[in-house]
């Protein structure tokens, strides 16, 4: 069983005097019920999962259910806790009244699901469990010396292909095909059956095409408006399809950097896939990075995830965009820190010369295949 990064902020969280509520956001499949499973069993409490109508009710705002819960548990549990925003006004309640520590794992819809979320304000603290990062696999697959440079780039290889989904990346003896299925069963039963039932949508169909056009754009600014025309749809239909991927970490939205300059424009986000094995069973194709035409986007695709990863388990104050100028020249990756720091990032397949066009002072780095797991180190520290 691999090691998540986060058990390091559960051990610290269990450790402290700290009462807040700890939620842990995640898309569905990213490894979260697993991590409180070894939780149960390591406490000896009991995991309540709220995809059960009969551990829903356990969390009534009453007196009694929740004086029953605590003494049961010295630490509550709760596996997808989206599924019943209701239960905010239970939370808040063991906060305030009880004092015990809870963690909870879903969706961050529950913002959006739960009129009484932000009654929660000050109440708790957020971490997330993403599908395997780089350092993750790394640090449990440690190569030996020799072998580290050629475990770098099979491990690049098999995430542009695969992605890093737990029980895709982690199952033992899967073939290639038995890898596709279980890409196609998340895609359908947990990405798109389970959004489209949580969100009451109307049409399955018109939200996997959604992704498939975002899929066969990668690098480039998705439009809306293009993507609504040529689907038949309305704007803000595809819009509001396109936020719930998002919220849903399906989604990585890389918004344009705007400086004062008047040379800089862009009216449109560019969008990246969480997780390539998804979107490459959205466009069917499965071949070797090196075989394919969109193997620039496929890789620029793979270090802004990682980047997007690494920041949210680092809980790193920084935050993505990309560049352009008017006469068209881009910059790929700008990261921009709280205290308005720059460094711009060009991904490239292969070395070749690049100019560094961004207007502000900032540090520049190239990253291709050969050294990309230093520069996002470098790029993110610990």
């Amino acid at each position: 069983m691999f090691k998540r990064l986060i058990e390091d902020d559960i051990k610290a969280y269990l450790q402290s005097k700290d009462k807040k509520i700890l939620f842990i956001w995640g898309p569905r499949r990213s490894g979260k019920t697993t991590l409180l499973q070894k939780l149960a069993k390591v406490l000896g409490v009991r995991r309540y999962n709220f995809d059960w109508q009969s551990d829903r009710e356990k969390f009534a705002a009453e007196r009694q259910a929740l004086e029953a819960i605590v003494k049961e548990n010295k630490v509550v549990l709760i596996d997808e806790v989206q599924n019943y925003p209701q239960a905010t006004v239970a939370l808040k309640l063991l906060h305030d009244e009880y004092g015990v520590k809870v963690i909870a794992t879903g969706s961050s819809e529950l913002r959006q699901k739960s009129q009484e979320f932000d009654t929660l304000a000050g109440r708790f603290q957020e971490i997330y469990c993403l599908p395997f990062s780089i350092q993750e696999i790394w640090e449990n697959q440690m190569p030996r010396a020799d072998d580290r440079a050629e475990f770098k780039r099979e491990m690049a290889k098999r995430l542009q292909i695969y992605g890093a989904y737990p029980e895709v990346y982690a199952g033992k003896n899967l073939s290639g095909a038995e890898k596709i299925d279980l890409l196609q069963h998340l895609l359908d039963a947990y990405v798109l059956k389970d959004i489209i039932n949580i969100y009451e949508l109307k049409d399955e169909k018109l939200a996997k095409d959604i992704l498939t056009k975002v899929a066969l754009q990668l690098g480039s600014e998705v439009s809306v408006r293009e993507i609504a025309s040529s689907l038949g749809a309305y704007p803000s239909t595809v819009s509001n399809y396109l936020e719930i991927f998002i919220r849903n970490y399906i989604l990585i939205p890389l918004p344009s950097f705007k400086t004062n300059l008047r040379k800089a424009v862009s009216e449109n986000r560019k969008l990246y896939f969480y997780d390539l094995g998804l979107r490459n069973v959205l466009i069917q194709d499965f071949r070797d990075p090196e075989l394919r035409p969109d193997k620039g986007g496929v890789f620029e695709n793979f270090i802004v995830s990682e980047l997007e990863k690494r920041r949210k388990i680092k809980n790193s104050k920084v935050n993505l965009h990309f560049y352009r100028e008017y006469g068209g020249r881009e910059v790929d990756i700008v990261l921009e820190d709280y205290q308005k720091n720059y460094q711009t990032l060009e991904v490239k397949t292969s070395p070749a010369k690049t100019r560094d066009i961004f207007p502000l002072p900032h540090v520049f780095e190239t990253v291709t295949i050969a050294d990309y797991f230093e520069k996002i180190e470098k790029a993110l520290p610990n």
